[in-house]
């Protein structure tokens, strides 16, 4: 099976944070713990965002203890409410919209994750016999990404993933179905430290499984429907990822991985994983 290029051709799916007025650093809340050295509320700017709204520690994020945002992505909602929802108006020249632009972030980033992972399937020719509905879904959304800040606060997210959520998984099952061998159904399972070193789960399902810590070196999860799986501090180090199913770039930032990883473009190793 060829590689996928799953959204390269979606570059408004990927987060750009020069396009963007630091968002996710002033409307998001963190608390301190593992990921935060400090808390700060929703609302409220980081103090290490910049007045040009860069990081001022972005090549230290995780040096400095700051690893929920070396691993945060919001799937490029960021720079569609600076530039669209609020039409470059940022809530520094224009403090009146600071609100409504804080709330209608979290929304929009669940819009583009849900418009991410359907163009991923968009992307699967063995998903053809459920293309139609998905594409009437991506324009749906897209739809509704692009609409004024009140209709997307108005927005019923859990309604609208409902409807969502059928037809990314007929896709996987589909595409699981296409591949030589089918792993093992491993869908919410608690793999959290399991020793998976050279595992073979090809196609396995592994949606919303719990692989904190798994040791998956060398490990074999090509195909497998990754969608929500947590993967953080898992050693991906030698696997072979190629075009897993609903694989995110926060997931890789999450994970371990070193030069041996293999997986799909446009997905690129993390700066982080061993060389």
């Amino acid at each position: 099976m060829s590689q996928r290029t799953s959204h390269a051709a979606h570059p408004d799916l990927q987060a750009d944070c020069g396009d963007c007025f630091g968002l996710c650093c002033v409307a998001l809340p963190f608390s301190r713990s593992a990921d935060f050295p400090v808390n700060k509320s929703a609302g409220t700017p980081c103090g290490n965002l910049q007045k040009d709204f860069g990081c001022g520690i972005h090549e230290q994020l995780r040096d400095r203890g700051y690893n929920g945002c070396a691993v945060f992505d919001c799937f490029g909602a960021g720079q569609k409410v600076s530039r669209v929802t609020f039409t470059s108006v940022s809530w520094r020249d224009e403090p009146a919209s600071a609100r409504a632009m804080f709330e209608v972030l979290p929304i929009m980033r669940r819009l583009h994750e849900l418009l991410t992972y359907t163009a991923q399937a968009l992307d699967l020719p063995s998903a053809r016999p459920v293309h139609q509905e998905l594409r009437r879904a991506y324009e749906q959304i897209d739809a509704l990404t692009r609409e004024t800040p009140q209709t997307v606060l108005d927005v019923d997210i859990d309604a609208l993933r409902a409807t969502v959520a059928p037809l990314l998984l007929r896709t996987a099952e589909l595409a699981r179905a296409a591949v030589p061998a089918s792993g093992r159904n491993h869908r919410r399972a608690d793999l959290a430290g399991a020793r998976l070193h050279g595992a073979q789960l090809r196609g396995a399902d592994l949606r919303g499984a719990l692989l904190i810590a798994a040791d998956l070196s060398g490990a074999d999860p090509r195909d497998a429907d990754l969608i929500g799986a947590d993967v953080r501090d898992a050693d991906l180090s030698g696997a072979d990822l190629r075009n897993a199913l609903f694989l995110t770039r926060s997931q890789l930032d999450s994970a371990r991985g070193d030069a041996r990883t293999r997986i799909s473009p446009p997905l690129q190793h993390p700066p982080h994983w061993a060389t």
